[in-house]
């Protein structure tokens, strides 16, 4: 039996249609957190590994958001990839204006200088090595220096627009 796909007209390319395009599309939840004359760090869902020798890696981040400033200058940034147990931190850090490092945020200052998120199922801290124009954002590749994989429980995704668990 052969079944027709559904004939639909394309949408022309818009912000829109990539974001809708990108809803169906579940990610894994990171925190990118960098030090400067302030702690920043905001939620990404664009973190990847690039490469394993040497060991790289790359998010995206908006230029317009509060924490590209101090990004930009950074030479050490954190990452942080969270457990389903965090979906309020991150939304937190994904949310415009909140106190990320106030008093509902346990974190500590790591290896130099890069705030560490408390409780998150790994992280790393990397050496920031090129910053890629890429429209509104800037690609950050990074280069580890350490980190540790030991956290505990199950990843946080991004799907839908929404902080998702994994489901068995």
């Amino acid at each position: 039996m052969t079944v027709t796909p559904e004939l639909r007209t394309p949408r022309q390319a818009t912000p829109d249609l990539l974001r809708s395009v990108f809803r169906q599309h579940a990610a894994g939840v990171a925190v990118i957190t960098a030090h400067g004359d302030r702690p920043v760090g905001f939620t990404a869902t664009s973190l990847n590994s690039v490469s394993a020798e040497p060991a790289l890696i790359s998010f995206g981040v908006g230029t317009g958001s509060s924490s590209w400033p101090v990004l930009s200058e950074a030479e050490h940034i954190g990452v942080h990839i969270l457990g389903e147990h965090q979906s309020e931190l991150a939304a937190t850090f994904a949310r415009s204006g909140a106190d990320r490092f106030g008093g509902a945020t346990s974190w500590r200052t790591g290896p130099e200088g890069v705030p560490l998120l408390d409780g998150v199922l790994a992280w790393l801290v990397a050496r920031v090595v090129a910053k890629v124009p890429a429209g509104d954002h800037r690609i950050v590749i990074a280069e580890v220096v350490e980190g540790d994989p030991r956290g505990e429980g199950r990843p946080l995704l991004y799907h839908q627009g929404r902080f998702n668990a994994l489901r068995d």
